[in-house]
This record gives C-alpha cells, sequence and structure tokens, in this order.
C-alpha cells in the first residue's frame, strides 16, 4: 500500500512567503505615497486661496464658493483646467467686490465682512 502524495517542498514555501512580504511593503510604500501625494495637492490649492483671499474687499466670496474653488483646483487634471479654476473664482471675487452695502452683498450671493 503505497500512497503516491504530491507535497511542497520548503523552497516553493519560502519563496511564496517572501513574494508575500515583498507584496504588502510595495502595497504600504504606494498607500503612503498616494497619501502624501494627497496632501501636496490640498495644500496647493490653500496657497491659491490664500493668494485670492489678499485680494478681498469688504463683500468676498462665501466659504462655500471657497470650498467649490479648492475642489476644482485640486481635481483639475491639466494646467489649462486650473486655470480656468482660477478664472472662475476671480470673476467670483470681482462681481462681490463691486457690492458696497451688507444688503446688497449677502443679497448677491457674497459674505460681508471678515
Amino acid at each position: 500500500m503505497m500512497k503516491k502524495a504530491q507535497g511542497l517542498s520548503l523552497n516553493v514555501i519560502i519563496i511564496a512567503a517572501l513574494a508575500l512580504i515583498v507584496l504588502v511593503v510595495l502595497v504600504v510604500i504606494f498607500t503612503t505615497q498616494i497619501g502624501k501625494f494627497t496632501l501636496g495637492v490640498s495644500k496647493e490649492g490653500k496657497a491659491e486661496l490664500a493668494v485670492f483671499r489678499v485680494q478681498y474687499g469688504e463683500c468676498h466670496p462665501t466659504a462655500t464658493s471657497e470650498v467649490t474653488f479648492d475642489t476644482a483646483f485640486s481635481q483639475a487634471a491639466s494646467p489649462d483646467a486650473k486655470e480656468l479654476a482660477k478664472a472662475n473664482f476671480r470673476d467670483e471675487i470681482s462681481r462681490c467686490k463691486g457690492q458696497v452695502d451688507k444688503s446688497i452683498c449677502e443679497g448677491a450671493g457674497c459674505a460681508f465682512g471678515s
């Protein structure tokens, strides 16, 4: 009664374990790099927003408009799309800046004061 059985050799088990460890390390590296990239893109949008805030007057875009700009700028895939997002936000700043009275400013969908 001889049974023919096949088994995994020790070399195959060691190579599979090493391959699994390398795979886990690569996943961790890519995950952290993607996180850093996302953070960098977010900071770039915040820096652009800070530049625009310097141009604000008494009447300025609402926080919602700022978030919309930040999202559009961060998600822009090309330099042209980023420029379009900036141009749209500049238009919004100009529209709000033209209002001098608080009630007119808020009625136009802008925020008044700091």
